[in-house]
């Protein structure tokens, strides 16, 4: 899965930045970042929604040896998995290199021990030790997996003709 998306580096961009600085108009600056960040918004929180939707489901509860079913008990942690995940996508506009908008997952947010998790989750398969316990384990699916790619897929186009669209404004504003 890659990390991020982004919109960035074609020569149009480059090249509008260039017309922007000679301008002069820190104003001018600062409108175009806030409308490509305002382009990029439906798709984080599309991303975002997408995560919080996701189900992870389970094999279920295996029967012990005399044939009850197995513990239960409350979670070993009371941080929720995929609201943690979805408050750590963002969006960043660059406007010197790298021209553009990036949405992100920040994986400085992230608890250490769920750093990667996003991935695996992408991946479709969750395995992790039962309430912490690491000589017993689960297997939980995400079920349809690809949350970020599909979403990527679908959010992208719109991502972009909403830049291309605020490209050809500031470009008419240049002229």
């Amino acid at each position: 899965m890659p990390s991020s998306v982004q919109i960035l580096g074609t020569g149009q961009l480059v090249d509008l930045s260039r017309r922007m600085r000679r301008a002069g108009g820190p104003r001018l600056r600062q409108n175009f970042a806030r409308r490509v960040r305002r382009a990029a918004e439906p798709l984080q929180k599309d991303l975002q929604k997408a995560i919080r939707s996701q189900p992870l489901v389970s094999e279920g509860r295996k029967r012990n040896r005399d044939g009850r079913m197995g513990r239960g008990g409350p979670s070993p942690t009371t941080r929720p998995l995929r609201d943690t995940i979805a408050r750590s996508i963002k969006i960043s506009v660059r406007q010197s290199t790298g021209i553009g908008a990036r949405v992100w997952i920040d994986r400085g947010q992230l608890p250490a021990d769920i750093k990667n998790m996003p991935w695996v989750i992408e991946s479709g398969r969750v395995r992790h030790p039962v309430f912490g316990n690491r000589r017993r384990w689960a297997t939980q699916w995400a079920r349809p997996s690809g949350w970020w790619s599909r979403t990527v897929a679908a959010g992208t186009p719109r991502m972009r003709a909403e830049v291309e669209r605020v490209l050809g404004d500031i470009r008419r504003d240049l002229t």
